[in-house]
């Protein structure tokens, strides 16, 4: 009877009802979409890079990541047993070096490899467009597509690799091409050549020592501070470092950090707008039943209760506005997480500039809806409190005359 009553009395200005509650709509269905491309789109920036190549979280021997050289290893009789047995612990050698085709160099990203583990963190094998994946004993190489491109390399030719390694031994070197890889990140895809791990080693002369250990969460994020936790116990502080993703690329989380407040600031001017045609809307229901109220006092309806019935018809506008911009947004975001965007000129060359493939994606969460109707309920609730002090010190006689 009390909710039957509520939603009675909204209707009786059908255009004024109709319009808070397009308002609501509207304003749901916007943050709804905006906030969800934004999460989308960064969440797939990071795990872009994150799963691509970088790892949710690195082990270095202390000082490598402020001093990459080959001398800051780390040597595998100081590394834990457990961390060894660890499928989800991938060791790896990456350091620099020239590559050579005939007149043409360019400075190379050579990265070894244990190719079962990689499998499970970056889907290596699925990347190779052309030729075979490498196994653990190849004496090849895989060539990214936009460095082979570069250097005028295919399948079967021989790329020559020149660098320094191990305490100051000259490292160098002829392999075949058995593979042509290609990544979504435009950096690596430029720049990268991947050998067995064992390979990497006999070139750079490091013997059975690693520049880094990447750790694999096969759960993504939802786990990466219990991983985090639990390898900041398996590796000494003393004398290692262990670095999430958030540590290793500092610039993006920062870019990200200042792109969400942004969107937040816009969020929040449309809520405040919204918010004032609601308030609007709840001055006149209120104002325009001064007499009515006035009656009700008087015949003994207790205060407590009008003041209940007006606070749900004025959380029923938020409600059922948020409700149908939630209905309106759900395929919107549903296209957009399926479908992303594939970004072109100006735009992309901006997101390339971070190693990032350029895509917009939508994410597609239960929570992000959730919390658009959780602010319109605190808003309307907190506006509705003028309608229940109006009702509290209404005085009844004046009321009526009024």
């Amino acid at each position: 009877m009390f909710v039957k009553l509520a939603w009675r009395n909204l209707w009786r200005n059908k255009r004024r009802t109709i319009i808070s509650i397009s308002s609501v709509a509207f304003a749901v269905l916007f943050s709804a979409v905006i906030s969800s491309f934004q999460k989308g789109t960064w969440d797939h920036m990071i795990d872009n890079v994150v799963r691509y190549y970088l790892g949710y979280i690195q082990v270095h021997q202390k000082g490598f990541w402020d001093d990459k050289t080959l001398e800051n290893t780390m040597a595998l009789e100081d590394i834990p047993v457990e961390a060894l047995n660890d499928p989800n612990i991938i060791p790896r050698i990456e350091s620099f070096a020239l590559a050579s085709s005939g007149d043409i160099t360019k400075g190379v990203l050579v990265i070894g490899v244990d190719p079962e583990r990689e499998r499970s963190l970056s889907s290596l094998d699925e990347r190779v467009v052309e030729g075979r994946y490498l196994n653990a004993n190849d004496q090849g190489v895989m060539l990214a597509e936009g460095l082979a491109e570069h250097l005028k390399l295919k399948l079967g030719d021989t790329l020559i690799l020149i660098s320094q390694g191990y305490q100051g031994q000259n490292a160098a070197g002829a392999y075949s091409i058995e593979a042509i890889i290609k990544f979504g990140a435009p950096d690596l895809n430029k720049q990268l050549v991947v050998m067995p791990l064992s390979l990497a080693q006999y070139f750079y002369g490091t013997g059975e020592r690693y520049t880094s250990l990447v750790v694999n969460l096969p759960k993504g994020r939802d786990e990466l501070e219990e991983a985090l936790t639990r390898m900041k116990k398996t590796f000494p502080e003393d004398r290692f470092e262990v670095m999430d993703y958030r540590e290793l690329m500092p610039e993006l989380i920062e870019a990200q950090k200042l792109d969400t407040a942004g969107a937040k600031l816009i969020l929040w001017v449309l809520y405040a707008l919204i918010g004032a045609g609601l308030f609007g809307t709840i001055l006149m229901m209120t104002r325009e039943r001064t007499y009515e109220f006035g009656v009700m006092l008087a015949i003994g309806t207790h205060r407590s209760t009008m003041g209940a019935m007006l606070w749900f018809e004025s959380v029923l506008i938020g409600i059922v506005g948020a409700g149908i911009g939630i209905l309106l947004s759900w395929p919107i975001v549903w296209q957009l997480y399926s479908s992303p965007i594939q970004l072109s000129g100006k735009m992309a060359e901006a997101y390339e500039q971070y190693g990032i493939e350029p895509v917009m994606k939508a994410a597609y969460e239960f929570g992000i809806f959730f919390a658009q109707a959780e602010v319109i309920f605190i808003i309307s609730s907190i506006l509705s409190l003028y309608s229940v002090w109006y009702v509290m010190k209404l005085v009844p006689v004046r009321a009526m005359r009024e």
